[in-house]
């Protein structure tokens, strides 16, 4: 648990492209991660599936119960419910939270998620370097590799494969790379002109 949440914390502190007097000293770029609003939940998370592998009975029992009470305050403070079995790696960074589902999935290290993402129970796995665009939906059934870029409101019905950009309703669109591409304007210099 603690190496899992050392390493959230270590990748909030050291992506943030904010500037300020926060930034000159490590242990006020760790406080700040601490006090980062997709925190909670994440720790929250992190308690409750270190519960689920306590083998002494009674102990077991009073921490599960104060693990969902915990869960529970933060899903209802932030929008964020994340499944105790689920396998997160280390590195998951809730970047803008509310409506986040995370279901019973295995997800590999530096998972990125943004507000309104469905990850439903049955997905097979995520890998590596994954981010997830705010709106995302991730239905059962579905695998998705390492260095993977899930554009804003897509509908990924289809396995991924490695370092692609995925975007669509339903998500056929797949991008050489797994970095977030620029998309070319729709309405070109000659339509700039007309009205509708």
């Amino acid at each position: 648990m603690f190496e899992n949440l050392r390493g959230d914390i270590a990748r909030v502190r050291d992506v943030s492209l904010q500037q300020g007097w926060w930034q000159r000293h490590p242990l006020t770029r760790t406080l700040r991660a601490f006090f980062h609003i997709g925190f909670p939940p994440i720790a929250a998370y992190r308690f409750g599936h270190w519960v689920e592998g306590v083998r002494i009975p009674a102990v077991r029992q009073v921490l599960w119960i104060v693990a969902n009470i915990l869960r529970r305050f933060t899903s209802i403070l932030t929008g964020v419910y994340i499944i105790q079995k689920a396998e997160i790696g280390p590195g998951l960074v809730i970047h803008t939270w509310s409506g986040i589902f995370i279901g019973a999935v295995k997800i590999g290290r530096n998972l990125t998620v943004g507000t309104g993402v469905l990850v439903s129970n049955g997905v097979v796995s995520i890998g590596d370097d994954v981010w997830l665009g705010p709106g995302c939906k991730i239905m059962p059934g579905v695998t998705i590799g390492n260095n993977v870029v899930v554009m804003p409101n897509s509908l990924v019905l289809t396995d991924i494969a490695d370092n692609t950009t995925i975007v669509g309703v339903p998500a056929r669109i797949k991008l050489r790379g797994g970095r977030p591409q620029r998309f070319r304007a729709s309405v070109g210099k000659n339509d700039a002109g007309k009205k509708p």
